[in-house]
């Protein structure tokens, strides 16, 4: 995608109104409403082991904008754990390619944005982790060993269960606490 194609398209997106998050996935914008309790509880569950084990140079981030121009990318995790000094901005906006990993719960109202859109684009992004906690489903899947165009581990467990999560982390992830939809 050229620059100014991507400049355009996120023109229009930092014009929508608040209340949404919004997504530049390709020429699409992609918009969702403001989250569930059940989803803000589970996210809650699940940073609170990722900042147990995160190492001090990865500060969690919440709603950020991970935006890699390149590939025409602006996407907009739940969850992440970026440098500190990427987080020195007045802007929402870091470079993807900084995350250590992406966090998303899956919106019971667009699950093909996290399921197809997210698993599509944070490897090009250069994302090397993405955890999905899909709530719907009761499961968390988490994807790994991305080569810049998809990703080529999958791990799956149910709500109950628990997942290693790898470097820089390095911790099991239990899931018993977390509630279905």
């Amino acid at each position: 995608m050229k620059p100014e194609h991507f400049a355009l398209l996120d023109e229009a997106r930092r014009s929508l109104p608040d209340g949404f998050k919004v997504e530049i996935s390709g020429d699409t914008i992609v918009m969702t409403v403001g989250p569930s309790g059940i989803h803000q509880r589970n996210l809650l569950l699940v940073r609170r082991q990722f900042d147990r084990y995160a190492p001090v140079e990865l500060l969690p981030s919440e709603n950020t904008d991970l935006v890699s121009p390149r590939v025409g990318k602006s996407r907009n995790p739940d969850l992440t754990y970026l440098p500190g000094e990427a987080l020195e901005t007045a802007d929402n906006q870091v470079p993807a390619e900084l995350a250590a990993i992406a966090v998303e719960l899956v919106s019971p109202s667009n699950p093909e944005n996290g399921w197809v859109g997210k698993v599509r684009d944070y490897p090009l992004m250069e994302i090397p982790l993405y955890l999905l906690v899909d709530a719907g489903q009761k499961t968390v899947t988490l994807f790994s060993r991305p080569d810049g165009t998809k990703y080529h581990r999958r791990e799956d467990i149910e709500f109950g269960e628990t997942l290693r999560i790898p470097e820089p982390f390095d911790f099991e992830l239990t899931t018993g606490d977390l509630l279905p939809y």
